[in-house]
């Protein structure tokens, strides 16, 4: 599917009238080489811990975005390289990140699209905390499972159904 983020603003205007269609804040940088990317949403919860994430990863994407309320944390990554990795080889569409990835370089060069607030040298936590397939609350925009997330050079959207 080709799509622009502003036409979909445009054709569906009364989505974002009623809160059926919301624009994440302009705060993310574009990771991978997709800038432009889109899919049903699956999400996890944690907070500079991403053993969850590489389990989730790890699984199917069918196309799936994965996003991930990372608390907004920018003192951790939540994806890495190889992260990054098993995204595009397990056929994850993208990743949204309220929070840091590292390994950019390697993330870059994976056939995926990556929006997070900043890249940080430093590893996260194991511990395996976090929930997975709740609502979560992305810089104050509330996502949920099953949502629908579209992500270009402009921005990234989320819909609480499929927009064509």
């Amino acid at each position: 599917m080709t799509f622009a983020t502003t036409d979909l603003c445009d054709d569906h205007a009364l989505l974002l009238e009623d809160g059926r269609l919301a624009v994440l804040p302009p705060l993310f940088r574009h990771f991978g080489k997709h800038r432009r990317f889109f899919g049903r949403v699956t999400t996890l919860k944690v907070f500079e811990d991403n053993a969850l994430v590489r389990a989730t990863l790890e699984t199917p994407g069918n196309g799936h975005v994965l996003v991930i309320d990372g608390g907004g944390s920018l003192r951790r990554a939540l994806v890495g390289g190889q992260l990054g990795l098993l995204a595009q080889d397990n056929g994850w569409s993208g990743i949204v990140v309220d929070g840091c990835i590292r390994d950019s370089e390697e993330i870059d060069a994976c056939e995926i699209g990556v929006r997070a607030l900043a890249a940080h040298p430093q590893k996260s936590a194991k511990k395996g905390a976090g929930e997975r397939n709740v609502r979560v609350h992305i810089c104050g925009v509330p996502v949920n499972p099953g949502d629908w997330i579209y992500a270009d050079a402009d921005g990234v959207l989320v819909a609480q159904q499929k927009l064509s």
